[in-house]
């Protein structure tokens, strides 16, 4: 995604994302937000540099004052013709002058402020040593809750992007799986998810056999065979908002052990999705899931966190884990992605996202989740 953010929004939403920040920031007990190049830039002003240098793009949000975003000169062009542009007041730096000077005269000079988890190291060294009176900390750390609730609009954009990955995965499943490689597969996948709309495909995993028991195995050389369980997980980006789903498949007639594994995940998939309700804390999706495959005896070998937030990118908060006591909230979007991994054997997972509702929750994917066989 460069140039300025697909996804139709207004410079009015942008501003009130920005005023809301701001607040935030304020009400955390910070001086301010810094936020650079990535995907809170693009949630907060829809400007996302053509490419990320060493020069220092910053937007700098303080209760109470405008917001400023200090950009090279050169890139002032493209930041005015962002979407949330009118919302900002440009201040632009030429090479050879200092940018950390011209970022100091804006902020507080002994004040601790929130600064985005991807700000380069370099830029930060340089705001210590243009105001060493400064304190920092992580904008996770500080706002861990900044984007999660999601807006109708946004939450519609999540929706299609589900269902572009579902449509995906109902083509994939007509493809011939046996005596092809992972790697084939995951490039089918890849092309189809760019079919339905995608701009960006962040991740086509295909874990074939005992490669599925490695749930980040991605793709590799395998040959899948006959007789195999494949897990196929797989997203992107569609018009600036994510998708990620995951569904195991067999290839030919699965075992009786098999099929029990894959009932467990789906029972405890279930699980998790009925455990979503408006003041629940996150935690107890992670338990609610946790506690089918625990009762079955294949706890040891859930050996990942149920699930994980989605929006402008694919993994960001909140988190469906034990010791997460935040509560839900109608507009959050995660994912609910419970599996069993038996090591050198196979893999299977099961993932939907999940939107939080006023009374409950609502999947955004919806292809089947029983067992599918494939050729």
């Amino acid at each position: 995604m460069t140039g300025t953010a697909s996804a139709p929004f207004t410079a009015d939403d942008y501003r009130a994302r920005m005023e809301r920040a701001a607040r935030a920031a304020g009400d955390a007990g910070l001086a301010g937000l810094l936020v650079a190049p990535g995907p809170d830039l693009v949630w907060l002003t829809g400007y996302a540099p053509t490419a990320v240098t060493e020069r220092l793009t910053l937007l700098v949000l303080a209760p109470g004052r405008d917001p400023v975003l200090v950009v090279p000169t050169l890139e002032a062009p493209d930041a005015a013709r962002a979407v949330g542009a009118p919302t900002l007041d440009l201040r632009d730096w030429t090479d050879g002058t200092d940018p950390y000077a011209v970022t100091a005269g804006l902020l507080d000079g002994d004040g601790r402020f929130g600064i985005s988890d991807n700000t380069w190291a370099m830029h930060l060294l340089g705001l210590q040593k243009a105001l060493p009176g400064t304190s920092y900390a992580s904008l996770t750390e500080a706002l861990p809750m900044l984007r999660a609730v999601k807006d109708a609009a946004e939450v519609e954009l999540l929706a299609a992007a589900g269902a572009a990955a579902d449509a995906a995965f109902e083509e994939i499943r007509k493809t011939p799986f046996t005596g092809r490689r992972e790697s084939e597969v995951g490039a089918d996948l890849a092309g189809l998810l760019r079919r339905f709309g995608h701009s960006q495909v962040d991740f086509t995993i295909v874990g074939s056999g005992p490669n599925g028991a490695n749930p980040h195995h991605e793709v590799g050389d395998r040959v899948i065979e006959r007789g195999d369980m494949v897990v196929l997980d797989f997203g992107g980006l569609k018009d600036g908002y994510g998708s990620d789903t995951t569904r195991t498949v067999h290839v030919g007639e699965p075992t009786d052990e098999e099929r029990r594994v894959h009932d467990i995940v789906r029972e405890a998939q279930e699980a998790g999705f009925r455990a979503v309700r408006p003041g629940v804390a996150c935690q107890e999706v992670d338990r609610a899931a946790r506690a089918v495959i625990d009762a079955a005896g294949y706890g040891e070998y859930f050996i990942h966190r149920t699930g994980h937030g989605i929006g402008v990118t694919t993994h960001e908060p909140p988190y469906m884990i034990e010791g997460e006591e935040q509560p839900l909230v109608p507009g959050m979007c995660f994912s609910v992605e419970p599996g069993i991994y038996l090591p050198g054997r196979f893999g299977v997972r099961i993932e939907d996202i999940v939107t939080v509702t006023e009374d409950g929750g609502r999947r955004l994917n919806d292809t089947t989740r029983e067992m599918v066989t494939v050729d």
